[in-house]
């Protein structure tokens, strides 16, 4: 599989401070776990976040515009709409957002009581650490074996989203 062309960022030599040009603010980075937990349409969007409309519109084109979403058309009441899917730089965005929800479960609370988010694994039901390996039965979970459990939105754990292949 060929991987798609490096996103350029003008002006940093440092991999850390390119993404965090990328990635590196709030509504970024709740627009990628909301994406990568299935939402892909930009009431879903709204409706999941709360952001103002503008906001989430500069942040979903910044986000297509460095490559890490795709735009993919459908039809709705006789006008063609889109789609916000992750890219294979978008789906290889995961295991951050795993590492964010371990420290967030680690060092931080909510002001409301609730049970954490999880990483279950779908073939054998088994919660596992955030990660692509199921200690339960000793292997290697594939993406699509992968599903978030969210309690506070849902007792029902969602598939992690595929990334669109180009």
């Amino acid at each position: 599989m060929t991987r798609p062309a490096r996103i350029v960022v003008a002006g940093q030599p440092c991999p850390i401070g390119r993404a965090a040009d990328v990635l590196g603010d709030r509504w970024t980075l709740l627009i990628l776990r909301s994406i990568t937990a299935g939402a892909t349409r930009f009431d879903e969007l709204h409706n999941d976040l709360g952001a103002s409309t503008n906001v989430l519109s500069s942040r979903l084109a910044g986000l297509v515009g460095a490559g890490v979403l795709t735009k993919v058309p459908y039809r709705d009441d006789h006008r063609t709409r889109h789609e916000y899917r992750l890219t294979e730089a978008g789906a290889d965005l995961l295991p951050v957002l795993h590492a964010l929800a371990r420290w967030g479960e680690d060092h931080t609370r909510s002001d409301r009581h609730t049970r954490p988010m999880k990483a279950v694994h779908a073939v054998c039901g088994a919660e596992m650490p955030f990660g692509d390996h199921c200690p339960h039965c000793d292997r290697t979970v594939a993406r699509t074996e992968l599903t978030w459990l969210r309690p506070w939105r849902s007792a029902v754990p969602v598939p992690v989203a595929e990334p669109v292949h180009d």
